[in-house]
């Protein structure tokens, strides 16, 4: 074991270690620090903002506080990882017969990556803290995104950025392309300053949002956005909001990505942060066959791979229905038998978008109107009923953000 470091020294340490391994950023806060925006997440959870996440209300007191995660807990180190992409990652949703999949997940899983550099970092430095003040070993524990740690209110606390009017962190230096990582400890570290609000009277990302998933600047409504569609909920997407959602079918980066802080960005260093080129814009005729076993296969090693196949295709089945390519009609009407009820309905939905007429035919199908029933499934038949009647939105949609 090396020999303890002064406090002074071990913070150099830190910051030489951390860079070392990669990490762009790097800050400390209190474990008791009292800027997690408690009232926010409170009101978050109440208006339902939070869709089907149930584990945010489940969770929500332990969020407020680390200490309340590890009572021993006394410094939160905040890691960031530069994931800036190699080329403007809207361009892509000029081409209507691609996927646009988020930047994010366009290479390996950013939580094995960073956690990985996370626990050597922390090993090393729990090495040359010294024995606590108990005569006990210090120790530590690292978070990326798994456990109830609010990463990004504790990065602005810990003076990595701040976060912005559309609620994620931007860095003066980095923009708004940071992986955040955490090290809890019960190492005592001086804090730095807190960072500071330097959105002023810009909105862009407001403007951006193409299904106005912002009630107001610094409010997500997590039920309209895109990310939050196309990747946590496993409900099917409202009619509402599937012309918006273009050829997005893995998240979405338009309020990231219009950010004016991203003039400072660069390209990511990381070998494994770096964009697969057959992730960049894939295309959707092939998408649309993917069985299991080749969902698995394209994905594997992604974070897209937990979506799970069904409710990949079924977004892919959207993209089409509004790419207006009639190259894709017999891919989407193969989609009609899939087992999962998911990829029928978004099939069904599909169909109408590219070919009204033969939608009618097969809904009246579908529907036994001209015969004996073949489709089961309740939502399915929903999908089916909404062509016959030409219904453009569901009712079920949450409602327009208050002054829309």
């Amino acid at each position: 074991m090396a020999d303890p470091l002064s406090p002074a020294a071990l913070r150099r340490f830190l910051d030489d270690d951390a860079r070392r391994l990669g990490f762009g950023a790097v800050g400390v806060t209190r474990a008791s620090a009292d800027a997690l925006q408690g009232e926010r997440l409170d009101r978050f959870i109440a208006e339902g903002h939070h869709g089907t996440m149930d584990w945010l209300p489940e969770t929500a007191a332990r969020r407020r506080s680390v200490e309340a995660l590890w009572p021993d807990a006394r410094s939160v180190i905040v890691l960031g990882l530069n994931y800036g992409p190699d080329e403007d990652p809207l361009a892509i949703q000029a081409r209507r017969d691609r996927g646009a999949i988020s930047v994010y997940a366009r290479h390996r899983d950013y939580h094995d990556v960073v956690k990985g550099k996370l626990k050597e970092l922390a090993g090393r430095l729990v090495a040359r803290a010294g024995p606590r003040d108990d005569g006990g070993l210090h120790d530590a524990k690292v978070f990326v995104d798994t456990a109830p740690v609010m990463e990004k209110p504790l990065g602005e606390a810990a003076g990595l950025g701040w976060q912005g009017k559309h609620t994620n962190l931007v860095s003066r230096e980095f923009g708004s392309w940071l992986f955040l990582g955490s090290v809890v400890t019960t190492i005592d570290l001086a804090p730095d300053a807190p960072g500071r609000d330097l959105c002023g009277s810009c909105r862009a990302c407001q403007d951006a949002c193409p299904t106005d998933a912002f009630p107001e600047p610094y409010r997500l409504d997590a039920r309209r956005c895109i990310s939050y569609l196309t990747i946590e909920t496993r409900r099917p997407v409202p009619r509402a909001f599937r012309r918006a959602m273009g050829n997005r079918i893995y998240g979405c980066d338009d309020c990231l990505a219009v950010c004016p802080w991203n003039k400072f960005a660069v390209e990511a260093r990381e070998a494994k942060l770096r964009a697969r080129e057959d992730l960049k814009s894939p295309p959707l005729a092939e998408l649309l066959v993917l069985d299991d076993a080749a969902f698995r296969a394209l994905f594997s090693g992604s974070p897209v791979k937990r979506v799970g196949r069904a409710k990949f295709v079924a977004n892919c089945l959207i993209a089409a229905g509004n790419s207006g390519e009639a190259v894709l009609l017999p891919r989407v009407e193969a989609r009609l038998d899939d087992e999962a009820p998911g990829v029928r309905a978004m099939a069904a939905w599909a169909l109408g978008e590219l070919a009204p007429a033969r939608a009618i035919v097969r809904a009246r199908e579908a529907l036994a109107l001209d015969g004996e029933a073949f489709e089961p499934d309740e939502e399915v038949r929903g999908e089916w009923a909404a062509i016959l009647q030409g219904r453009p939105a569901d009712e079920t949609a949450p409602p327009p953000p208050r002054g829309a």
